[in-house]
Parts: C-alpha cells; structure tokens; sequence
C-alpha cells in the first residue's frame, strides 16, 4: 500500500461567484414581471416605445462618452508631446476626464441600451453627474483597501515598488537599483533580484 499525499482541499468559492447568477436570475425575473404589468396597465406599445427609446438613448450617451475619452486621450498625448519638445516635465495630468466620471457615464449607456425597465432606471441615474461622482469616490476606495490588503508578492506589492512618493505628494516612475549587486553581465538563466524599496 503507497501512501501519497493528501490531496489540498478545494479553494473556497468566494460570494460573488456563488450569488451572483442568483442575482442576474432574479434580476431577469424582475425585468420581465416589470415589463408585464406596464404592458397590462399602458400597453404593448406604450413598453415597445419605452425599450426603443431607452436603447436610442443609450446609444447616443455612449457615442458621447467614447468622444469625450477619445479627446481626453489626445489631449493627454498632446500635452506630453509639447513637453518632450520643450524639456521641461509634463504638468499635472488633466483632471477633467477622470472628473466627469466617464466610465460610469458609458455603463450608463450600456445600461440603457439593455432592454428594461430597472436597467433604463439604473443608466438614467448613472447620467447624473453627482451619482457619478459619489460611485466614482467609492470605487477609489475600494480599490485602494483592497490593493492595501494585497499580500506581499501580489501585482500591488509590484506596482508599490516601481513607485516612489516625493514629500510634495507627486508620484515618481523610478527603478530601485542596489549598489551591492554584482556588476557584471547577468546570465539569462539566472534569476533577476527582487525590487526592494
């Protein structure tokens, strides 16, 4: 009789992915229950109009939101263009198109585009600037607890290494580069050093 090792146990499933084609299911559900009782009170044609409507609209706000970060982007590339040419640093980055929310802007779109009445619900308050601006604030920090809590070795510790805070708050691109490291050619084979702070 061989023994062998136990096998590890099965990752636990996180609760997203257990609730959320529970959710989409329920949401489905909604969505149609919605759509046959307006079409009972107001009509066939009345719900017809709506999803027509909605989707028109929708299109519309995304082919805005796409122009609007098309010219965010070549601004952005303009600006660093003229800074090369002159050599002085790039200014500030433009805060303009991270302002404005534009990614929710184009969700809310999408969210119109969608037959239904709950997600034409969800794309309208999606285009007013201040429902935005609060989703916008609250995903910056979500993001920023969770790439806090990202244990050593993770994308977040690699990209907290490429990164160095100057006092006046202003993030530097740099390169750590150890003094006591052989100098010398490395050997493809041989493994890189890690970053250190």
């Amino acid at each position: 009789m061989t023994t062998g090792a136990t096998p590890s146990p099965a990752p636990k499933r996180s609760r997203a992915r257990t609730f959320l084609p529970l959710a989409v299911a329920a949401w489905l559900v909604l969505e149609i229950w919605l759509l046959t009782v307006v079409a009972d009170v107001a009509g066939g044609l009345t719900v017809l109009a709506l999803l027509v409507g909605g989707a028109v609209l929708g299109a519309a706000v995304v082919k805005r939101a796409g122009r609007r970060a098309f010219r965010n982007l070549t601004s952005t590339f303009q600006q660093a263009q003229a800074a090369a040419r002159t050599g002085a640093a790039p200014s500030a980055a433009d805060r303009a198109g991270a302002d404005d929310r534009n990614g929710f802007l184009m969700l809310g779109g999408l969210l119109l585009m969608i037959p239904g009445l709950l997600s034409d619900a969800a794309g309208l308050l999606l285009l007013i600037p201040q429902v935005r601006s609060f989703l916008g604030r609250y995903a910056e920090k979500a993001v920023e607890r969770r790439m806090g809590a990202a244990p050593p070795g993770s994308l977040q510790d690699a990209f907290q290494q490429a990164r160095i805070h100057r006092p006046d708050g202003k993030v530097v691109q740099g390169e750590v580069v150890r003094e006591e490291a052989p100098q010398g050619p490395r050997r493809p084979e041989a493994p890189r050093p890690p970053l250190t702070p």
